[in-house]
């Protein structure tokens, strides 16, 4: 599936030629992002889904927007359609290095009870910020032990796990059957071979400039055989072909078909 997040500028120009188009490529489900950006009930935007032929299988969601009012922002998401309402991101002062991370992690089990009760399970996609250590491990793997899988699942995000300098494939297989979705993404290393700098700072202020050199599924250094091989081995029930900004040269859906065809000959 399609995160809908890489045509939110098509969307807004053209909202349901852009889904029409997607549908058009070949993809039959999407993940939302922004969702409520576009001033859509949740109705409309599963009519707009419906007419294109499409199926919403999953939303990010902000932390922020789920505390405010878990059930409602839960009811929204389930309305279009969704299963999985992810966590996407956690600012500064919520992660690890921060002063609110264990209350955040209390919060996070809150929603995900929340979001049991009403038949929805409820994910957390990483980046890179996740892989600092945090009591002699990962971040992210604290946030995974601290919070019971019936509670919590994971969308692991393969970009941000290679960038971290950790194996996306065995960090897959680590959380077999904890891993209903992944986020398959692609870059190449074009202006991050320098030697004697920090990579991850380099890494964090060129994704914050829109300036990290993302690529088509297949189109950059992962490998993606042995990722995809792990994605099954795991039990993953989706994959989502996610880049944030397009590759030199491209438009956003040139990108999303070249993803597509290259997942179809694979």
């Amino acid at each position: 599936m399609l995160q809908l997040y890489n045509v939110r500028e098509e969307l807004v120009k053209d909202f349901d030629g852009t889904l029409t188009e997607i549908a058009r490529m070949g993809y039959r489900y999407v993940e939302l992002a922004m969702a409520r950006y576009f001033g859509k009930t949740a109705a409309q935007f599963r009519k707009s889904l419906d007419d294109a032929g499409l199926g919403a299988v999953s939303a990010h969601v902000p932390y922020r927007e789920l505390m405010e009012d878990p059930d409602k922002a839960i009811d929204y998401y389930l309305e279009t359609g969704c299963e999985y309402i992810v966590i996407p991101f956690l600012d500064n002062e919520d992660r690890s290095t921060g002063s609110r991370y264990e209350e955040v992690k209390n919060n996070i089990a809150m929603l995900g009870e929340a979001a049991g009760k009403k038949g929805a399970v409820l994910l957390y996609h990483n980046h890179e910020f996740e892989f600092a250590q945090y009591r002699g491990k990962y971040a992210l793997d604290d946030l995974f032990e601290s919070i019971p899988a019936n509670l919590l699942q994971t969308e692991i995000d393969v970009c941000w796990v290679k960038v971290s300098g950790v194996d996306p494939a065995e960090y897959i297989l680590k959380y077999s059957g904890r891993s209903p979705v992944i986020h398959l993404k692609d870059f190449d290393l074009e202006g991050f071979n320098k030697p004697g700098y920090d990579f991850i700072a380099e890494v964090d202020k060129a994704r914050s400039a829109g300036a990290f050199p993302f690529r088509a599924v297949g189109y950059g250094i992962q490998d993606f055989p042995a990722i995809l091989l792990a994605a099954e081995k795991a039990d993953a029930k989706w994959l989502v072909v996610e880049q944030d900004f397009p590759s030199p040269g491209k438009t956003p859906l040139e990108c999303a078909k070249e993803s597509l065809e290259y997942l179809m000959r694979n």
